[in-house]
């Protein structure tokens, strides 16, 4: 069964639970907290997702908060890692097809549920191009 790893602060706690739910019976799904709608920080949730993505140890990360922003900036910093904010199944789809991101990060704050159950679905579906993009793509990480 394929592996996704999951996190989010407070303000995503909700739709991340919504989410497990989705993807439950098609993917072992990790959860990294939060467990609670009670206020936490955010990159303590996005770094052990980032790591474990980042390691290989499962196919995909989400993560959530309020705006995206907190918790893309987090998984960013890892070197291997292409953290992508979606608010749009549209976003999600170019940011596998030309960016190869393997986390995305939904605004739980400006999206619908069912608005991020379509894109997580369509981030889970959508591949790499490669071609053009692969160059591109390789020139993302610092040296």
């Amino acid at each position: 069964m394929r592996k996704v790893h999951i996190g989010a602060d407070h303000a995503g706690f909700d739709l991340k639970e919504k989410i497990k739910l989705l993807l439950s019976d098609k993917f072992e799904v990790l959860d990294y907290g939060t467990y609670s709608g009670d206020s936490v920080d955010y990159p303590d949730y996005a770094h052990p997702v980032a790591d474990a993505v980042e390691k290989h140890e499962g196919d995909f990360g989400i993560l959530i908060c309020g705006s995206a922003n907190g918790v893309a900036m987090a998984a960013n910093k890892h070197k291997q890692i292409r953290a992508a904010i979606c608010w749009l199944p549209e976003i999600a789809e170019l940011a596998r097809l030309h960016n190869n991101a393997n986390i995305v990060c939904i605004p739980a704050r400006f999206v619908s549920t069912e608005m991020a159950e379509q894109i997580v679905q369509t981030f889970m579906s959508t591949s790499f191009e490669g071609g053009r993009h692969e160059k591109r793509v390789n020139k993302i990480g610092c040296l």
